[in-house]
């Protein structure tokens, strides 16, 4: 009886099939390294496309916002500019009316000092000073005009007169005509401040006392 090693002969026939030449083998793996280092290539490609796309998209975004940004800037700095404008404005108009407030304050003040007999004919201003110029039939109307004057605060005390002379007229008598000097004061004005106190003086006695 003849036998014959069936396995042995499908096993050479196996190894004879799976067997690849090296110089195949090298083509084989150079072509599949190529082919992982352009697919890795590629990936790498399509990553920075898309971060580009995403940067872009990202700057315009904010292009847009800073755009909006120096909108509103610049519509605060014309609201600044003209809030500062009409600022000055209140203040001049303020200002305006406090020095239109103190001569309608003076000339009433002056109004109701004139005592009952005696008028005012010549009023002239030079600076704070005043000089007023009237006429009356007694030297005590001026003498009750001065005191007036100085009560109401608005003229600093002494109210001086710079001139009083009689004046004789056949029709209405002797007649007195004045003139008085007075110095404005804003009773609304803050107080000056008080002047420095000088130091005193060390060692003067002593030099006395022992000469």
């Amino acid at each position: 009886m003849i036998r014959i090693n069936l396995l042995a002969v499908e096993r050479e026939r196996a190894r004879k099939r799976i067997f690849i030449p090296a110089a195949h083998r090298v083509t084989i793996g150079a072509s599949l390294i190529l082919l992982g280092t352009a697919l890795l290539v590629g990936w790498w490609f399509w990553s920075l496309r898309q971060e580009s796309a995403r940067l872009d998209d990202e700057l315009a975004r904010a292009d847009v916002e800073t755009r909006q940004v120096r909108s509103v800037l610049e519509q605060v700095r014309k609201f600044e500019s003209r809030k500062a404008l009409l600022q000055q404005r209140v203040s001049l108009i303020e200002e305006l009316r406090k020095g239109q407030n103190a001569p309608v304050h003076l000339l009433d003040e002056i109004s109701k000092s004139l005592p009952e007999r005696l008028w005012l004919s010549q009023m002239t201003q030079t600076g704070a000073d005043f000089a007023m110029v009237g006429m009356t039939d007694s030297h005590t109307a001026v003498s009750d005009f001065i005191a007036n004057l100085e009560s109401t605060k608005w003229f600093r005390k002494p109210v001086e007169i710079v001139d009083s002379l009689v004046q004789s007229d056949p029709k209405t008598g002797d007649l007195i005509r004045f003139q008085i000097k007075a110095t404005f004061v804003d009773p609304s004005a803050p107080p000056p401040p008080p002047p420095a106190a000088k130091p005193p003086v060390k060692g003067g006695r002593g030099r006395g006392a022992q000469s």
